[in-house]
């Protein structure tokens, strides 16, 4: 008998239009042979499991819908939902209430992931390089001449707990930061203030089941905007060269430092952590994404085929790891 899954998208940040996009990937990806595959939007209080006559609406109680007089439950969630409440912990405490397993990270190693600042810092304590940060919360105010004695300048403004480049701003002048914080609170009630790093900018996809681990080749990220912000990562201003053109001892590296925090922090399901490589050898985290983009052209996607691994049979590791 098939499993039935539910690929949640949507959400209620900017990036709920990824979201979307990531969920009709896997849909394309996942063993339909295998699975019953359910695609079910969540904004807000509006929750529905798409068919192609139209939308249902998901009862709440248990997580189930109704078609045609049948009722319909799901025996894993499959969480590709960008911001919150899937990345950031919300809905997984939900799913962990109602016994049913998802793909992604449990709550408190999403919440952690989600706000970039106390995850860098909690990190730093085990020896991974990071940027001198800042974290302003709304409601407070911080003088630019303070910003400018910690971090420096030019600096990234940006949204605490965020992703897809909403909300970020590369800040070259004193006059530009007030500007930017306002920017990124728009998106969040902290932000982070971080130092400029000048380097490669690079990320590695990785995911652990209970038999084996996998890191895939790292992508190397190229782009002649001022950072890699959203047409870069969306409207093809970018080069992605998969695998990186690291020297053989830096990728190595930079693959063992992704296993390792993957294996301090107790993830699970697939991450991707982004990285900048200073003075040509030095690796500096950027951040983490616990339910990184899923469509064609997304990162772990190009990864994955260029790891010479099946689309069909990560995914199927990934759902089949909670049932063993």
């Amino acid at each position: 008998m098939k499993r039935n899954i539910a690929i949640v998208a949507g959400g209620d940040s900017s990036e709920l239009p990824v979201s979307l996009r990531s969920a009709q990937g896997l849909y394309s990806f996942m063993d339909k042979d295998k699975y019953d595959l359910y695609i079910v939007e969540i904004e807000g209080l509006r929750w529905e499991v798409c068919f192609p006559e139209g939308k249902y609406t998901i009862d709440k109680n248990d997580f189930s819908f109704s078609r045609n007089a049948k009722k319909t439950t799901f025996d894993f969630v499959y969480n590709t939902i960008h911001g919150t409440p899937g990345e950031n912990g919300l809905l997984l405490g939900y799913f962990d209430v109602l016994r049913i397993p998802y793909s992604s990270c449990n709550v408190f190693v999403s919440s952690l992931t989600f706000n970039k600042f106390a995850c860098n810092h909690y990190l730093k304590g085990f020896g991974v390089r990071v940027a001198e940060s800042i974290l302003l919360r709304k409601g407070e105010t911080i003088a630019n001449e303070q910003v400018i004695e910690k971090v420096g300048l030019p600096c990234f403004v940006k949204p605490c707990g965020g992703g897809s480049s909403f909300g970020v701003s590369k800040v070259k002048t004193a006059e530009q930061i007030q500007p930017a914080i306002e920017k990124a609170l728009s998106e969040s009630n902290e932000v982070l203030l971080e130092g400029y790093m000048e380097g490669t900018e690079i990320t590695c996809g990785c995911y652990g089941v209970k038999d084996k681990e996998v890191v895939f080749p790292i992508t190397e990220i190229v782009t002649t905007n001022d950072f890699f912000d959203y047409d870069a990562k969306y409207n093809g201003q970018v080069d992605e060269i998969t695998p990186a053109r690291l020297a053989p001892d830096l990728t190595e590296r930079v693959q063992k430092l992704t296993k390792m925090i993957y294996k301090i922090l107790g993830c699970s399901g697939i991450i991707r952590i982004d990285y900048i490589i200073t003075d040509k050898t030095k690796i500096n985290l950027l951040e983490i994404n616990t339910t990184p983009g899923m469509t064609n052209t997304s990162f772990i996607p190009q990864q994955i085929k260029a790891a010479g691994l099946s689309m069909r049979d990560v995914f199927t590791d990934i759902i089949e790891d909670k049932f063993l």
